[in-house]
């Protein structure tokens, strides 16, 4: 499981399955192509609490201001470096090398939140090859009508050759903070809340090169959950379980410390690599070379590796993890909240499994045998009493992974915002964040799941 919580983190913080449920769903089938029988009948939404927005298409990208970019059609659109905008210094913090890089950079137009948000947390999909990187930067209008700063919630490469991929602590406005990879306001009982921002993508490339990133997919979500200990009960509506593969952060324990110590810490990596290998992506002998042979299941040790962000000094970053499994060909990743566990159950129908993030005592989560001040682990399904199938990485091996929890229970743990750690002290929650991985070309009925939960 994830280490400690710290100050500077967030706010708000089995081949044949076949179940039947009282509403008749049946999954049926192993894998992606796993789908789940039953009625898409539209049904009234309740009032949500989150915003999602991404840039995806050649319209999209036309519509931004570019500056030194392009944006280039074909089957999946994204923007590119053209003529770079000019040259700037960087130095790496976690380094010390000074260098010089050609930039170039694409602001997208204002986009005004549906929902007054109280958090923004950005990802984006993108492509940089070797001697290329970029930065994500937010900007934020506030309820009273300034602005925020231009925030960083980002600098990233897919590789750790070139720079270090790193978060920026201690950025804040005295009224908003940037924590790791979440743009807070500070006081949210004041009322001030964020009503629109753009973001700002900077391409950099080494000088003279005429290599480029490609950003394919650039968004934010921006998110206001009320305040509660507790959740209202969803009623189950699905049975069913997705084959997902099962790993184990344990089994790496003591393996490759320099990344936040070692598998015991690497939920978010592990859960992330189950979901990429269901989905159908593979390392190649050759990118997992680095790797002791000695070691199973190397591609979660190096996972770890491509996740880990060099200032949270954790793997625990969402965005970092959904660009890293962006990376894999036919995949595109969002950072989302869900309202629910009826939200769940409708992407697990569509064939869709999703990471959660969630904190607890021990005594919380009957059969988890821990206690955390934050988690990740991946919900591959539901019995049929509607209790939580989930892939759970704090295991002793992978055998032991699969896991049932109770609904009540696990509802309440990933949904709430607020909570009594150990010592009785009120603590944040996550209320109700994951991690979506889906395909490039979802079917029709992944893409109306997504759609139901605000992802397009």
């Amino acid at each position: 499981m994830n280490r400690a919580e710290q100050p500077s983190r967030r706010t708000v913080l089995a081949a044949a399955v076949a179940a039947a449920a009282a509403s008749g769903t049946v999954v049926s089938g192993t894998g992606p192509a796993a789908a789940v029988t039953g009625s898409d009948a539209d049904e009234p939404e309740p009032a949500r609490t989150v915003d999602n927005r991404a840039w995806t298409t050649y319209t999209d990208w036309r519509s931004g201001a570019a500056e030194g970019v392009r944006a280039v059609a074909g089957r999946r659109s994204g923007v590119v470096i053209a003529a770079p905008a000019g040259t700037t210094d960087y130095t790496d913090p976690h380094t010390g090398t000074t260098a010089a890089w050609e930039y170039a950079t694409w602001t997208s137009p204002v986009h005004c939140l549906a929902v007054p948000s109280t958090e923004a947390i950005a990802s984006w999909n993108a492509h940089t090859p070797d001697g290329t990187w970029i930065q994500i930067e937010l900007r934020g209008t506030y309820s009273d009508g300034m602005d925020t700063p231009w925030y960083v919630m980002g600098r990233w490469a897919a590789g750790d050759q070139d720079i270090r991929r790193t978060s920026v602590d201690g950025q804040s406005d005295g009224r908003s903070s940037v924590w790791t990879d979440t743009l807070a306001v500070d006081d949210a009982a004041t009322g001030l809340r964020l009503v629109s921002y753009r973001l700002r993508l900077t391409l950099y490339r080494r000088p003279g090169s005429r290599l480029t990133p490609v950003v394919r997919r650039l968004g934010a979500m921006g998110s206001a959950v009320p305040d509660r200990f507790t959740v209202p009960a969803a009623a189950p509506c699905l049975a069913g379980e997705l084959i997902v593969p099962r790993y184990s952060q344990e089994v790496h324990a003591g393996q490759y410390p320099e990344y936040d110590n070692g598998g015991e810490a690497w939920c978010s990596p592990t859960s992330t690599q189950m979901i990429i290998e269901y989905w159908g992506g593979r390392l190649t002998p050759e990118q997992l070379s680095w790797v002791d042979p000695s070691y199973a299941d190397p591609q979660v040790d190096h996972a770890a590796r491509f996740t880990y962000d060099h200032q949270y000094r954790g793997c625990g970053n969402w965005p970092f993890n959904a660009a890293y499994a962006a990376t894999f060909r036919g995949l595109q990743a969002v950072v989302t909240r869900l309202g629910s566990l009826t939200d769940l159950e409708r992407l697990i129908a569509a064939g869709i499994p999703a990471i959660t993030s969630q904190s607890f005592l021990r005594t919380e989560l009957t059969g988890a045998g821990y206690g955390t001040s934050g988690h990740l682990m991946t919900v591959i399904g539901f019995t049929a009493e509607g209790d939580v199938i989930a892939n759970d990485p704090a295991s002793p091996s992978n055998e032991a992974v699969r896991r049932v929890y109770l609904r009540r229970e696990w509802e309440n743990i990933w949904l709430r915002t607020k909570r009594y750690n150990a010592g009785g002290a009120v603590v944040s929650g996550t209320g109700g964040v994951c991690y979506l991985f889906f395909p490039v070309r979802p079917t029709p009925r992944q893409r109306r799941a997504l759609a139901a939960v605000g992802v397009r």
